[in-house]
């Protein structure tokens, strides 16, 4: 089993992660009742969708 020969330091382990770091989501406003939603998806507070009503009913949203 592979043991680990020296203690890795706090500046390499950290370097290891940098990748690992959570980005914030990119949200644009609704077109239609200006609520910020996600590109490309649903609007979750009126039901549009690229000008088009999709959802008629807000119970069909939750």
């Amino acid at each position: 089993m592979a043991a680990p020969k020296k203690k890795v330091s706090k500046s390499k382990r950290d370097m290891r992660r940098s990748h690992l770091a959570l980005t914030p989501t990119n949200t644009v406003p609704c077109p239609n009742c200006g609520e910020a939603k996600l590109p490309h998806h649903l609007c979750k507070t009126c039901g549009m969708y690229n000008g088009n009503q999709v959802l008629k009913d807000k119970r069909q949203i939750a």
